[in-house]
């Protein structure tokens, strides 16, 4: 067995490229081997920010060699009325490189037919592979790719070289302007190169001995955080590893060596945050904190070199923070002379959406809908919820968002509290965009869970409104986002929230703006938008399919209630009746929904036109069960209520099996379909039994 090496050379790419880069070579590698019929080992992927690498181990020299069976025409066709061949089998034969002797007659469902068997297979690897590896290289998919000097081949950044070695021997092909070899280059400073490698085991000690590179990204990584937390411990304290900055980190360098710098500790003044921002977004590098939780006045960088003097790149670092610093305290130290009325009346200028009004708009909507939002679960958060409002967008018009503005709201409740509002304003500033996606973390105050929950529904309402409705992918203004925020917040604060109505409120306090929907004709789309955004987070969180639409179908306006509906539904299907239950009550649904829309129907019955047994002995069992059914709807003990179709199930079979529902007597057929009414009308509440397929 053999060992392949693709090593791909280029400009330098963003560490972004990286990742998706190695996936999709794996994936086309192990696809196009497949398809080729050659027999392999692992396939190994690694990257840096210069070359890609794929190894392949245990790889047959040869392709694997098949016989196969191929068909021609009908022998009917094939031979004429003498037998002799016609030239259809001779065309057959010609294109099959065969000879007359080699046909043979197969029955088949259709008849007689000729054939002759064919071995393919047997191509060299190596071959195989100088047509792969170009067919490859210019699929790759890449977030954007270019072109350079008069070559038509696109890729994410200039082609430099390509090592293609099938053990010893170069396997030939060209990309663009690029030939294979068996060259390799290594980092710029330490061992440029090119280097010549013999055979391609030989390839990784080349690349870590004279390339001076570290090709695994998993080995970079740990060098990296090794190397970062002896420097903190040393210093006495901690790296606060941010993953994201870490897996970009080790993707920008290709010989990875910790720094430890130092900053003046006057500029602890400033919030964590922004010092925490200042040294992530900018510099690429982590903070450290002390063993009281307190940063330090330290911080730790990366480098893609072993310089001859660490002090000189030492202080060079430091001397590009400081000025970030710098600037961060400039506008801190401004902000705080600031007051947020004078914030408010610039939020005027800001525009929100456009046909949606400013910023200074929102606020004001904001401020009255988290004051009603606030009356209905939270009366005594009413006035901080309404100034949390009022003041949620002040911060976008500061300095420092202005500058970081990945801080925006979390300066607004440091502000907050720096300007003498509440905790509980400052609070919910700081927590107003959470979530920010579906694994995002939740606002842990209820304030803030009502600010953000009147933010995002604010942006749909208005949305929704103007026709900005989401298509497929495309969904500019994040408005899936938006909705499955405030279901998980609903779900995760046990709020109990009439939905449309909370919309509505939303929608009326944008006042007499002009709509490109009606407002009930977009109330009712938004509403079929947010059902179909619960119904994808219940199935995302493993929920049977059948039993969501059930839930749903019965109603999506609360969705606490709605959620609690499908916990009992779930719970009830693991019963031994319950398909038998099912069915049931689908025939009663579907009667109702059949016959009773021609009929008054009500929840109340005359006993006086009771005649048979089993409508007796139902009407019996309704007038003991109903008053049950409404005292567990009215505390939501909805598994107990479900636990009430077992008990009243045989009563009901009966009435199927010995009343006829639907006679002919006018007075008859309508008391008998109230009876069923009143039952039914309790559990549609609870689920949309005619969902459940059994």
């Amino acid at each position: 067995m053999a060992t392949f090496v693709l090593e791909i050379g280029s400009e330098e790419l963003p560490s972004r490229f990286l990742a998706p880069e190695e996936s999709e070579l794996a994936s086309r590698f192990n696809g196009a081997l497949g398809e080729a019929g050659l027999e392999h080992g692992s396939v190994r992927v690694m990257s840096t920010p210069r070359r890609a690498v794929v190894i392949i181990e245990d790889l047959n020299p040869v392709q694997v060699e098949r016989e196969e069976v191929v068909s021609g025409p009908p022998v009917r066709v094939a031979y004429d009325a003498e037998g002799k061949p016609t030239k259809a089998l001779e065309g057959f034969v010609r294109t099959n490189a065969c000879t007359l002797e080699d046909v043979f007659r197969v029955e088949t469902d259709k008849g007689e037919y000729v054939a002759v068997r064919k071995r393919t297979g047997g191509a060299a690897a190596a071959d195989l592979l100088a047509e792969i590896c170009p067919t490859v290289i210019t699929a790759l998919s890449f977030q954007k790719r270019m072109r350079w000097g008069a070559h038509t081949i696109a890729y994410a950044r200039p082609l430099r070289w390509i090592l293609a070695l099938l053990d010893d021997a170069v396997v030939p092909f060209s990309v663009g302007p690029m030939t294979s070899g068996r060259e390799t280059c290594g980092h710029r400073i330490h061992g440029a190169g090119p280097f010549a490698v013999d055979h391609a085991n030989d390839f990784l000690a080349t690349l870590a001995g004279p390339c001076d590179i570290t090709i695994d990204p998993a080995q970079r990584r740990s060098v990296i955080i090794d190397g970062g937390n002896a420097q903190a411990a040393a210093a006495g304290g901690k790296v606060l590893w941010k993953e994201s900055l870490l897996d970009e980190v080790q993707g920008l360098v290709e010989h990875p060596v910790p720094l430890l710098a130092d900053f003046d500790p006057a500029y602890l003044e400033v919030p964590r945050q922004v010092l925490l921002t200042s040294m992530e977004s900018h510099q690429k590098s982590f903070g450290i904190e002390g063993a009281n939780g307190e940063l330090l006045p330290h911080f730790l960088t990366v480098l893609n070199i072993t310089p001859e003097d660490m002090d000189v790149v030492k202080r060079g670092w430091e001397r590009v923070l400081r000025a970030r610093l710098e600037d961060a305290r400039f506008f801190w130290q401004a902000d705080l002379r600031e007051t947020f009325d004078h914030w408010l009346q610039k939020l005027d200028t800001v525009i929100f959406i456009g046909g949606l009004g400013s910023m200074g708009d929102k606020t004001r909507r904001l401020e009255a809908l988290c004051r009603w939002l606030a009356e209905s679960c939270a009366p005594k958060l009413a006035d901080d919820a309404a100034r949390a409002g009022r003041l949620s967008k002040a911060d976008l018009v500061s300095g420092l968002v202005g500058e970081f503005d990945t801080l925006q709201g979390i300066m607004g409740g440091i502000y907050a509290g720096r300007k003498g509002e509440s905790a509980a304003v400052a609070d919910a500033l700081a927590e107003q965009y959470l979530p920010a996606g579906p694994d995002s973390p939740l606002p842990k105050s209820l304030a803030g869970a009502l600010l953000s929950m009147a933010d995002k529904a604010d942006t749909l309402a208005g949305c929704f409104g103007l026709g900005m409705i989401p298509t497929g992918a495309a969904d500019p203004n994040g408005l899936r986002r938006c909705a499955l925020g405030i279901i998980r917040i609903m779900l995760d604060f046990g709020l109990t929230i009439d939905v449309r109505q909370f919309f509505a409120k939303a929608q009326q306090l944008y006042g007499d703006r002009q709509w490109k929907l009606a407002p009930h004709d977009a109330l009712d789309k938004l509403m079929e938008f947010f059902a179909a955004r619960l119904r994808n987070y219940f199935m995302s969180q493993g929920q049977d399919t059948l039993l969501v639409d059930a839930a749903l179908g019965a109603g999506a306006e609360d969705v606490k209630d709605c959620g609690a509906r499908l916990a009992a539904l779930a719970a009830f299907s693991q019963a031994s009746d319950y398909e038998a239950a099912v069915q049931t009550f689908k025939r009663v649904a579907n009667i109702l929904r059949k016959q009773g829309q021609a009929e008054e129907l009500s929840d109340h019955w005359d006993p006086a036109l009771l005649r048979e047994d089993a409508e007796k002995a139902l009407a019996s069992t309704l007038e003991e069960m109903l008053p049950r059914l409404d005292a567990l709807w009215a505390t939501h003990d909805h598994t107990a209520a479900l636990a009430c179709l077992s008990d009243v199930r045989p009563a009901v079979d009966a009435f199927f099996a010995g009343v006829m529902v639907m006679c002919d007597e006018a007075d008859l057929r309508r008391n008998r379909l109230s009876m069923l009414h009143g039952l039914g009308s309790r559990f549609a509440r609870l689920a949309d039994f005619s969902a459940l397929q059994m």
